[in-house]
Parts: C-alpha cells; sequence; structure tokens
C-alpha cells in the first residue's frame, strides 16, 4: 500500500500504521481512510495529501 503526504506540513500517512488515535485501523489504505478525516498534524482534509 502506498503512503501519502500532507502538502501542507509534510505529515506522512504510513497505511501500516494507520492513525488509531483517529479511529483509523493500521492495514488502511488511504483510499479507505475516511472522507472526514483530517491531517493529524495540521488539520486539513484528504484532499490535500499526495501520493509519496
Amino acid at each position: 500500500m502506498d503512503s501519502y503526504t500532507c502538502v501542507v506540513c509534510g505529515y506522512v500517512y504510513d497505511p501500516a500504521n494507520g492513525d488509531p488515535d483517529n479511529d483509523v485501523a493500521a492495514g488502511t489504505a488511504f483510499a479507505d481512510v475516511p472522507e472526514g478525516w483530517l491531517c493529524p498534524a495540521c488539520g486539513v482534509g484528504k484532499d490535500q495529501f499526495e501520493k509519496a
């Protein structure tokens, strides 16, 4: 699975880790992350991420 990087702050969403602090389980592909999910570092939406 591909990682995605926030173009605003550089946070990297790694599907192997997920985002358990925001209810995204490890092993969750970026495409399967809920649309309402926000970057945990800066708060922007999924549309501000690019494939790493």
